[in-house]
């Protein structure tokens, strides 16, 4: 009686009503008013939240999907150092593509706090209830020509409010200019500053306010909310009712398609079902990281209470608004749960470079390699060197050209996999804070592919050893050019 009464507030229909399309709550209203408020300022952020929505849209193409399972759940990196279990790994795929909607779905909700129509005002509501699995989809169609006619019009939305960003930009530079020569002349006095020829400034600045007024006009400042927000909020549903179709297979609490006719259509009825399937990792070569993860759950992403928040290692429900996000759910056991992922991403990068440039690997360079090393692996490195190279000295360097060449072949075969992986944790990273700063920022990257799950032990384990091969070309490469081999058998 309570979701009656609930659904029928949100409705606007009798407490008898139990079946509402979702569809219709993100028309537009006729009745609304017309001199509704731009956006004005806050077109800036739209456009982000419309670029974010956009890229996410376009990334959940079957190509895209086909990419991601036949190119990075099979790295060779991925399955070795974090999980071999693919569909654990894309329950981790469809908790970052959540996360990443749920951050659209805030900024569309702050923005629909302001809109005339009743139905947007309430989208926050609207779209829980859709995750709670209380409402019908109705039908959707991903990549139908109706749904690409909406995302290119937010595409073209977003072109061009970044083109009037940066058209005010250079218009506020110009305005600087202005102001420093009005007191120029000023400071001239009025025989000299009748002489002072400023036309071809002067039209430069007439002309970029042109173009600041001409892209205000195109842009979302003078879009109104509901019409902004309307776009939004009818693309994020397709979003979700996408997300359900494709990884629907791999975490069950997700609404289910009730009928699929033809591949590009999904008319999803979802079910209240509270049932929660477990993914538990598998991991790779080494056994001994079976329970790095512990037991994960994947929560109903709306804005749920806090209730459920538990500790990694038991259950640990992505109720990715309120709660954990994705980068949250790695353990300490883990490199990302360790808070090593960069710096070790970064000793990887930084070998990777000496390995195939050994001529640049002098002192300062080994220096500086070994101080990015945490105190735990400065004692393995130095205990494994100084035992290597004391054995060594005892044999003579008749096999030096022959240890250091094994050591490449070893080097660069480990390289193969580990290095995509580490560029992939620096990629990660770049790509995130481009986002926050950019109208077109395109995330290429997911976090399951970089070191942020890796398992910690394995991981140090290849990087000590890559430093100890490192050591022994390094040793080989200045005797053969004559320098002074290094005794320290420290680093």
């Amino acid at each position: 009686m309570v979701m009656q009464t609930t659904m029928a507030w949100l409705s606007g229909a009798s407490t008898k009503t139990t079946h509402i399309n979702t569809r219709n709550l993100f028309c537009l209203d006729k009745s609304s008013s017309p001199s509704s408020v731009t956006l004005g300022i806050l077109s800036f952020e739209t456009a982000r939240t419309m670029s974010r929505l956009v890229h996410l849209y376009r990334s959940l193409s079957s190509e895209e999907f086909s990419e991601l399972c036949e190119g990075a759940l099979k790295s060779q990196g991925v399955a070795f150092l974090n999980s071999s279990d693919e569909g654990f790994l894309l329950s981790l795929a469809c908790a970052e593509k959540l996360e990443e909607l749920n951050r659209a779905v805030n900024a569309v909700t702050r923005l629909a706090r302001k809109c005339t129509d009743a139905s947007l005002n309430r989208f926050d509501q609207t779209y829980a209830e859709m995750c709670l699995g209380v409402r019908d989809f109705g039908k959707l169609e991903y990549a139908s020509k109706s749904v690409e006619k909406l995302v290119e019009k937010m595409d073209k939305y977003v072109k061009a409010t970044s083109n009037l960003h940066a058209a005010l930009e250079s218009l506020a530079e110009l305005e600087i200019s202005e102001g420093k020569i009005k007191k120029w002349k000023q400071n001239l006095g009025p025989k000299q500053a009748n002489k002072a020829n400023t036309d071809y400034f002067d039209e430069k600045i007439a002309y970029q306010r042109k173009q600041v007024k001409h892209y205000r006009d195109v842009s979302l400042w003078n879009q109104t909310f509901d019409q902004s927000v309307g776009l939004m909020t009818r693309v994020i549903t397709i979003i979700y009712a996408r997300i359900c179709l494709l990884f629907g297979q791999y975490v069950s609490d997700l609404p289910r398609p009730s009928k699929i006719t033809k591949p590009t259509s999904q008319r999803m009825r979802v079910h209240p079902d509270t049932n929660f399937m477990h993914f538990t990792s598998k991991s790779g070569p080494i056994a001994k990281s079976s329970q790095k993860f512990g037991t994960i759950r994947i929560a109903k992403s709306g804005p749920l209470p806090k209730s459920e928040d538990k500790v990694i290692g038991k259950r640990i429900p992505l109720d990715i608004v309120k709660n954990k996000k994705v980068m949250q759910l790695a353990t300490e056991s883990t490199v990302g749960g360790a808070g090593l992922a960069l710096r070790y991403a970064n000793i990887i990068i930084y070998a990777e470079r000496y390995l195939y440039a050994p001529t640049c690997i002098n002192d300062e360079a080994r220096g500086y390699l070994y101080e990015l090393l945490p105190e735990n692996l400065k004692t393995t490195v130095r205990g494994k060197l100084w035992g290597h190279w004391c054995t060594r000295a005892h044999e003579g360097s008749g096999g030096s050209h022959s240890l250091a060449e094994g050591w490449r072949e070893a080097l660069e075969e480990m390289m193969s996999w580990l290095a995509p992986v580490a560029h992939d944790t620096v990629k990660w990273q770049q790509e995130r804070y481009l986002e926050k700063q950019r109208f077109d920022a395109k995330p290429t990257v997911m976090l399951f592919q970089t070191l942020h799950f890796a398992d910690l032990e394995k991981t140090e384990v290849a990087i000590v050893e890559v430093l100890v091969g490192l050591s022994c070309i390094y040793r080989y490469e200045n005797k053969r050019l004559g320098g002074r081999p290094s005794g320290d058998g420290c680093r």
